[in-house]
C-alpha cells in the first residue's frame, strides 16, 4: 500500500498543489431516471477529470474551520476514471483512525470489483480518545458534518464521482455519525448503513432530513457498549448520553420517513424491513443474535445502498 501527501499525488498528476481540481474530460449527463428515491430530476453533468488517479490509498488533507481534517483515500485497481462512480465514506469507530477502519471495513471486498472510491476520514480527539462530534457526544468544538460534505466536495474535484451516489457508512461512534449525517446531511447522502450504534434520546428530536432518506442498521443483542435495548451511558466523561436501542431507533427512522405499515419478518440475515416509506426509500434493521460491537455485512448493505441514489 502506498501513502502519499495531496501535495505529492497532485504533483505527480501534474496538478499545483494550489489548486482546486486538475483538468477534466469526457463529461456524462446523469440522467435522473426515475428511481425508488424519486430521483427523477432531469440531466446532470459529471465531468470526469482527464488524468485518472492511479490505485492505492493515499493521505489526504482539507480545511475546514481554518483547521486541517485528514483522510485516507481509497482507489481500487477496477476504477478507470472514465464514467461516474459512486464514493462510500466510511467512519471509524472510537480511539481508531482512518488507517484502522481501511484495514478493518469489510466494503472494499465488496465493493472494489464495482470501481467504487472510498474514503476513510480521521476523527479529532476528545475525552474518550478519537472521534466524533455528534451533538451530546463525543468530541467537542469540531464541525464534522462540515468535514464530511469539504470531504466530498475535495474527493470529486480529483476522482470521477457520481454525485447521486455518495453514501456513509460506520461501526460504533463512526455508526452515530453516519446517523447524524443522514439527520443533517442528506442533501449530499443519498443513504447510510450504521452499525453498533444508535439515535440519542438527547437529540433524535433534532433529527429533520431534507428528505427522506434510506438507513440500514446493523446492531448485535450482546453488545454491552451500546445495550440493544437502549441504555444511559457515561462512558465518555462529561459526555452522558442515552441510547435508544435498536428497535426504538429503527421506529424513530420509519417515523422520520413517513412509512407505513408493519415491517416485514427477519429474513436470513435478520433484516426487517419498512419499505413503503415516502419516495420508495427503505428503513432496514438488521438483528445479530449474540452479535458485540460487529461492523455488520457489507454485502447485505451494499446492494441496498446502491438501489438508493440522491
Amino acid at each position: 500500500m502506498s501513502s502519499w501527501t495531496r501535495t505529492a499525488l497532485l504533483g505527480m498528476l501534474g496538478v499545483a498543489a494550489g489548486s482546486t481540481g486538475c483538468s477534466r474530460a469526457n463529461v456524462f449527463a446523469i440522467t435522473g431516471e426515475p428511481s425508488a428515491d424519486g430521483g427523477g430530476d432531469g440531466a446532470k453533468p459529471v465531468t470526469c477529470p482527464s488524468l485518472k488517479l492511479p490505485p492505492g490509498d493515499t493521505r489526504q488533507t482539507v480545511k475546514v474551520d481554518s483547521m486541517d481534517r485528514s483522510y485516507l483515500l481509497h482507489i481500487p485497481s477496477t476504477y478507470d476514471g472514465s464514467k461516474p462512480v459512486p464514493l462510500i465514506v466510511d467512519f471509524h469507530m472510537g480511539g481508531d483512525s482512518g488507517s484502522t477502519e481501511l484495514s478493518d471495513s469489510l466494503y472494499p471486498a465488496v465493493t472494489d470489483p464495482e470501481g467504487v472510491v472510498m474514503a476513510f476520514p480521521d476523527g479529532k480527539k476528545g475525552p474518550g480518545g478519537t472521534g466524533w462530534n455528534i451533538g451530546p457526544c463525543c468530541v467537542e468544538e469540531v464541525d464534522d458534518v462540515a468535514f464530511a460534505k469539504a470531504l466530498v466536495a475535495q474527493v470529486q474535484t480529483t476522482a470521477c464521482i457520481d454525485p447521486k451516489r455518495v453514501y456513509a457508512v460506520g461501526v460504533g461512534t463512526g455508526g452515530g455519525m453516519a446517523y447524524y449525517l443522514a439527520c443533517h446531511a442528506a442533501d449530499v447522502f443519498a443513504a447510510v448503513a450504521p452499525a453498533a450504534w444508535d439515535l440519542l434520546a438527547e437529540n433524535a428530536g433534532d433529527c429533520n432530513p431534507s428528505r427522506p432518506i434510506t438507513v440500514l442498521s446493523f446492531r448485535g443483542t450482546a453488545d454491552v457498549v451500546v445495550p440493544y435495548a437502549g441504555a444511559y451511558s457515561a462512558a465518555i466523561p462529561g459526555m452522558a448520553i442515552t441510547f435508544l436501542g435498536a428497535k426504538a431507533t429503527f421506529e424513530k427512522w420509519a417515523e422520520i420517513d413517513r412509512c407505513t405499515g408493519s415491517p416485514s419478518a427477519e429474513d436470513s440475515n435478520g433484516c426487517s424491513t419498512y419499505s413503503s416509506c415516502q419516495d420508495g426509500v427503505e428503513v432496514v434493521l438488521c438483528t445479530k443474535p449474540e452479535g458485540h460491537q460487529d461492523p455488520g455485512d457489507a454485502r447485505v448493505a451494499w446492494p441496498v445502498l446502491k438501489r438508493h441514489p440522491l
